[in-house]
């Protein structure tokens, strides 16, 4: 009887070899890290996300006969979501969420406002606008227009034609960090009042970043600028942002970091080289690259400039101490 007490209390006294030992350790909900450790501890950043490209031309089809087939109503956000082969949505890359967003004309993407944050590129369409958070803002092709977390916001189109641009939002965090959540406001319209794009915290006209592009210093052709507040912060604590110029047949500085990046084809056309994998890229194009991918852009030598739109998840990872760029030195990275 008191051999059979210490057992129940000691099952390790029981245990014969490995397939005992993990039988026992899951029964009381533990695992050996000894079996995991490589993969746990990797050598390298591992991202499970691919690089891969979706063209323009032919989403753009499908995007547009959604706005026939698919009510505002019905939809909330007509959205085609640009998800990873290696993953579901809302991954395009591990970190990032991006998906093309429609707006037929007389229509309305009903008002509501979320944690996530949000920015979006404006493709294509005339008469567009998003209203955020009182804010009325007509929506230009190139734009970067931010939607802040917790802002209310809803968007709508006059005229013809449709209206599409670029969604960048943080979703994949919420995966691992369960708390985002949405709030519908009453009404489909915030009340709003039309704003002057060009004196707006979270607009960012194209004509004033090209022109920053093109009068700009290059080295060897190349130039990127960031989209920044105006006090030189990035425009969240999570997703920043740059556009970048490429004069014809140049190429950008070849890239290995922790953070993972959209990019957008604003104008142009050329090539990356991901990992040694070339992705050819024309106007209209938007393509991702995964964590510590190297790459490396190169602009078409006969076709003139290359503009780039890129967002990426680097704000967040320095804040939170893990970005890094290959060739750094390593014992920069020791905490205190």
């Amino acid at each position: 009887m008191a051999s059979q007490n210490s057992t129940a209390s000691n099952p390790g006294m029981s245990l014969n070899d490995d397939d005992d030992l993990r039988v026992a350790a899951e029964t009381v909900h533990t695992k050996p890290l000894w079996e995991q450790m490589a993969k746990l501890n990797p050598p390298f950043p591992n991202p499970t996300c691919i690089p891969h490209i979706w063209r323009y031309n032919d989403i753009r089809p499908i995007l547009v006969r959604a706005g026939d087939l698919i009510s505002e109503k019905k939809a909330e956000r007509r959205v085609l979501m640009l998800t990873n082969p290696a993953r579901d949505a809302p991954y395009t890359t591990d970190t990032i969420y991006a998906g093309l967003q429609l707006v037929m004309p007389n229509e309305t993407a009903p008002a509501h406002r979320h944690v996530a944050f949000a920015m979006r590129f404006i493709i294509e369409g005339q008469g567009g606008f998003t209203a955020v958070h009182g804010k009325r803002i007509n929506m230009q092709r190139g734009d970067v227009i931010l939607t802040p977390t917790w802002n209310w916001h809803d968007h709508g189109k006059d005229g013809s034609g449709p209206m599409i641009w670029l969604d960048g939002l943080d979703l994949p965090n919420f995966r691992h960090f369960p708390v985002h959540f949405v709030e519908h406001y009453a009404d489909p319209r915030y009340p709003a009042e039309n704003v002057d794009t060009s004196n707006s915290p979270i607009v960012f006209p194209w004509d004033k970043m090209q022109k920053k592009l093109d009068e700009g210093v290059k080295v060897n052709g190349w130039r990127s600028e960031d989209y920044l507040k105006a006090d030189g912060r990035p425009v969240s604590k999570i997703l920043g942002g740059c556009a970048e110029i490429l004069e014809e047949g140049s190429s950008s500085p070849g890239l290995r970091e922790t953070a993972s990046s959209v990019y957008h084809v604003v104008e142009g056309s050329g090539y990356t080289v991901i990992d040694g994998e070339r992705i050819e890229w024309q106007r209209g194009d938007t393509f991702c690259i995964p964590t510590w991918k190297k790459y490396q852009h190169t602009a078409a030598g006969d076709a003139g400039s290359v503009y780039l739109y890129r967002f990426h998840d680097k704000p967040m990872l320095s804040a939170l101490g893990f970005y890094r760029v290959e060739g750094q030195d390593i014992e920069g990275l020791v905490s205190d």
